[in-house]
């Protein structure tokens, strides 16, 4: 079955307040006294409620294979898990969750033990659970059922803010308590609100490793080299370079399988491929800490990330452009079209070569350029490539929409809409679109 917007959010909500039913009665059991062990105050564990709704999106089309159901189950909430874990990391300068005593982890964010487990509910959810509750949800008016779920999403917002900034007062709490020798004894009166204070003590009890001196960081002086480590300015100039590494290696690689040139750009100006780019930051972002592993273990990561990232892009732009740009249909060993072993071979060996060889010869020549030119020049690609990739997507939306029944909707739209209409259809017509997307498909 597909879902459509609402039922993902309802999901969202549900499968959130069932994580945190869980983790609290696992916290009950442990130390036997009630503790919140939600990020947030209200009775939810988003983390739960976000892995539900990436399921629904991009694993109803495995539910004929419950094994690769079971395998797509584990890769995002593995991916889920880690990105969460590694942000949280960054906010408090510590583990929230610490896997390290359990075999096969990765960094301490994932084990196999709970992917495993994280498999299994995602078969539970995608064939039994999902199919029931959306059954239920929907005998409640829509009407109803969206306003409940504005005011749910409101609260939850502000419970998010108001958690987020009490954090942040926790370290500058922090930083303050650390300067009392130097005489700096001033107590802010925001950390003196009630609430603030509350959500303090809260998130204290219910991760104790948190410490508010280890939360106010290291006090380090600012670099004056540009982009050192994996900073973001780092990760943005990786991410130019690796789009436009991609797209001439495709071409390439095009010429050398099919004998023709042909345009593998994801954008209308210039010769920029965002998969690969995107690929480039999350290889190093996810694995510039591992980078001194052996080579097996990068090849068996990047293979995972890379397929689990492949078939992820696919669903997206199927979803959101109504286009296919690839299909692995013919090749043996594929999934849904959308990702096949060679490729997946491919996106290990890719991901040794970029960590091993390509990403520190890289690095060194980024870091060489003067910090204030670097800055300059990755701020100006910045705005470029949104610009860039906002008139792609506008582009694209409605090239499928002159390839599909919405034709007759779009002429009737608002005079403002028609009058983008009429400059996407003069600067971007079906010609020009083939020329630079040559393998796209429009689906409905």
């Amino acid at each position: 079955m597909t879902y459509n917007l609402l039922q993902i959010t309802w999901l969202f909500f549900i499968y959130s307040f069932a994580g945190w039913c869980i983790e609290v009665c696992a916290a009950a059991i442990g130390k036997r006294k009630f503790i919140n062990r939600g990020f947030v105050n209200s009775p939810l564990c988003p983390i739960y409620g976000f892995g539900a709704a990436l399921f629904a999106v991009f694993l109803p089309e495995l539910t004929e294979s419950p094994f690769f159901l079971f395998l797509g189950g584990m890769l995002i909430a593995a991916v889920l898990e880690y990105l969460t874990g590694l942000a949280l990391e960054k906010i408090f300068h510590q583990k929230l969750w610490d896997y390290s005593g359990f075999r096969f982890n990765i960094g301490g964010y994932v084990c196999l033990r709970y992917s495993v487990l994280w498999g299994l509910l995602s078969v539970l959810t995608i064939l039994v659970l999902n199919p029931l509750l959306c059954g239920l949800l929907s005998l409640i008016p829509e009407v109803l059922s969206t306003i409940l779920l504005w005011v749910l999403s409101g609260l939850l917002a502000v419970d998010f803010i108001t958690t987020a900034v009490s954090v942040l007062g926790m370290k500058s709490q922090a930083r303050r308590l650390s300067q009392l020798t130097e005489g700096m004894q001033e107590t802010s009166r925001f950390l003196e609100n009630t609430l603030t204070k509350r959500v303090q003590s809260r998130m204290q009890k219910s991760f104790p490793s948190i410490d508010l001196k280890t939360a106010a960081g290291t006090g380090k002086t600012k670099s004056q080299v540009f982009a050192e480590g994996c900073s973001f300015y780092k990760l943005a100039a990786l991410f130019f370079i690796g789009s436009f590494l991609g797209d001439i290696v495709e071409t390439i690689f095009c010429f050398i399988t099919e004998g023709v040139i042909m345009s593998r750009s994801s954008v209308v100006y210039g010769p920029f491929s965002i998969v690969w780019g995107l690929a480039c930051v999350l290889l190093t972002g996810l694995l510039y800490r591992y980078k001194d592993k052996n080579d097996g273990y990068i090849f068996l990561a990047g293979m995972l990330l890379g397929g689990a990232y492949e078939y992820i892009c696919s669903v997206f732009t199927e979803l959101v452009f109504g286009t296919i740009f690839w299909d692995y249909s013919g090749y043996t060993f594929n999934l849904g079209g959308r990702i096949n072993l060679l490729f997946c071979f491919f996106w290990g060996i890719a991901a040794v070569v970029w960590l091993k060889l390509i990403y520190p010869f890289l690095s060194r020549m980024i870091e060489k350029l003067p910090k204030r030119l670097g800055t300059v020049l990755c701020n100006i690609m910045i705005v470029f490539m949104i610009v860039n990739m906002i008139i792609s997507s506008a582009a694209l939306a409605r090239y499928a929409e002159r390839n599909t029944e919405n034709t007759l909707q779009a002429q009737e739209s608002s005079p403002g809409k028609q009058a983008v209409n009429r400059f996407l259809d003069s600067r971007f017509p079906d010609e020009r679109m083939e020329r630079i997307y040559p393998n796209a498909k429009i689906v409905d």
